[in-house]
C-alpha cells in the first residue's frame, strides 16, 4: 500500500503528501470513536504544520485536531482505515 501511495514522490514530503491523498480518499469519515474517555466524531483529515496528518474531531460545539496515530480506531474501524495503519507503518 504505502509503494502505491508514495510511487512517483521524491522525498519525504512527497510521501507524506501521498499517503495523505490515499487516505483522503478512502478513509470513510464522519466516524466516531473514544479519545482519552470522551466520544468524538472524526469528520475529515488535514496535514498539519509540523507535517504529521490529523484527525478534524468534534465533541458538541468542542472542536479538535489530533493527531491520526493518537487516534484509536472504532471496532469496527471504517473503511479506509487500512491507509491509516500503512501511514504508521510509514511514520515508523
Amino acid at each position: 500500500m504505502i509503494d502505491e501511495a508514495i510511487v512517483d514522490a521524491y522525498g519525504e514530503d512527497e510521501q507524506l503528501t501521498g499517503l495523505f491523498t490515499m487516505m483522503e480518499e478512502n478513509l470513510a469519515v464522519p466516524f466516531s470513536t473514544t479519545f482519552l474517555g470522551v466520544e468524538v466524531t472524526v469528520s475529515g483529515i488535514d496535514l498539519a504544520q509540523d507535517g504529521t496528518i490529523v484527525a478534524l474531531c468534534h465533541c458538541g460545539r468542542v472542536r479538535q485536531r489530533i493527531g491520526i496515530l493518537d487516534l484509536p480506531m472504532p471496532t469496527p474501524a471504517p473503511v479506509g482505515a487500512e491507509w491509516v495503519e500503512a501511514y504508521r507503518h510509514w511514520a515508523g
